[in-house]
């Protein structure tokens, strides 16, 4: 591994946030990273693992190892009367790797198309769209130790899978590098168009016959039409998680808001729209500085050119407050700070 010093973020990270790593390097091989690591045990800097940096905010710069994942690679590890197993290299771009496997006929990720990031964050996130998380379509992950060095597999129930949430997230944050996933993926569709959104983009489309391809041009319009390219204006995708509240309290709320958003889950709770709340409270199109609330989805906050990090976390902060204070209810970041 080739390592550099004071890197400057910017083209590292999807909100184009100008931070630098006091070292940075990739990794193509559990074995390079495995090596790294051993060799690197005893600096006391810390280390972090980098993906497609599409879910990440950097508020200062990063003091020590920032080790960018680059393992590639896609293979079928076996199949029975129903499933096929695909392997995916945690640098695998996400988007490319799902259209592979449309194009291979396999269903099961079509509605998680055009998300931003690798494939190993999917797990990590429990990324979901469309009525669809990867735990629908998971198998099992190996992911590297970065203390004892070992190679552990997780399977499904390992993880602790829940909304936008993993052990990764939690318990192990920071522990593990995600070398390469496993997914199981069905031979015969069981197409999910259960979003309003997606039937009425297939009927724009005048989709005669569905098909997982069909599906996953929906979804790309869908999110085209409605997200800011980061190309274009620095994002994460969506900063803040839908929160679930009780039966009870959402049952105050709607008689106070008739007009609210919201959908039951399981165990009496429902689940509200987080972006239907931050517009009611009139941020969205908000722009202070550089730092702003997206103009068609308040859900997401953007940088348009040089935003510090700390600038979109103050404003994601007043955005959290704001909510509070007209709704009683408490937003959670999806992003992931540093």
């Amino acid at each position: 591994m080739q390592v550099s010093e004071n890197v400057l973020l910017k083209s590292y990270n999807t909100f184009g946030i100008a931070a630098t790593a006091r070292y940075f390097a990739t990794f193509s091989s559990a074995e390079e990273l495995k090596g790294f690591t051993e060799e690197q045990h005893n600096s006391g800097l810390p280390q972090m693992i980098l993906g497609g940096g599409s879910n990440i905010l950097f508020t200062q710069d990063f003091n020590g190892w920032l080790l960018k994942n680059e393992i590639k690679g896609i293979t079928i590890t076996g199949e029975d009367n129903d499933y096929v197993y695909v392997k995916a290299g945690a640098g695998e771009n996400w988007h490319g790797f799902v259209q592979h496997c449309i194009g291979l006929n396999l269903a099961g990720l079509e509605n998680l198309s055009l998300i931003p990031g690798n494939v190993g964050a999917s797990p990590m996130q429990n990324i979901g769209a469309y009525g669809v998380e990867i735990k629908d379509v998971f198998h099992e992950l190996e992911a590297l130790h970065l203390k004892d060095h070992s190679i552990v597999t997780f399977n499904n129930a390992d993880c602790h899978f829940g909304y936008r949430e993993s052990v990764f997230k939690k318990e192990y944050r920071q522990q593990f590098a995600i070398l390469s996933v496993t997914y199981r993926l069905r031979k015969q569709p069981l197409f999910n168009t259960s979003y309003g959104a997606i039937n009425e983009e297939l009927q724009r489309m005048n989709v005669q016959e569905l098909s997982i391809q069909a599906i996953s041009q929906a979804v790309i319009n869908i999110r085209s039409s409605k997200l800011p390219d980061p190309a274009q204006i620095g994002n994460a995708g969506s900063f803040f998680k839908n929160p679930t509240i009780a039966k009870v309290a959402y049952e105050s709320l709607h008689a106070a808001f008739p007009q609210l958003v919201a959908y039951p889950v399981a165990n009496e709770q429902y689940k509200l729209a987080a972006g239907w709340l931050i517009e009611q409270c009139g941020w969205k199109g908000y722009r202070k500085g550089d730092a702003g609330v997206h103009a068609k989805q308040a859900l997401v906050l953007v940088n348009y050119g040089n935003a510090k990090g700390s600038d979109i976390y103050n404003l994601s902060q007043e955005v959290m407050d704001s909510v509070k204070e007209k709704f009683g209810v408490e937003l959670e970041r999806e992003v992931n700070i540093v």
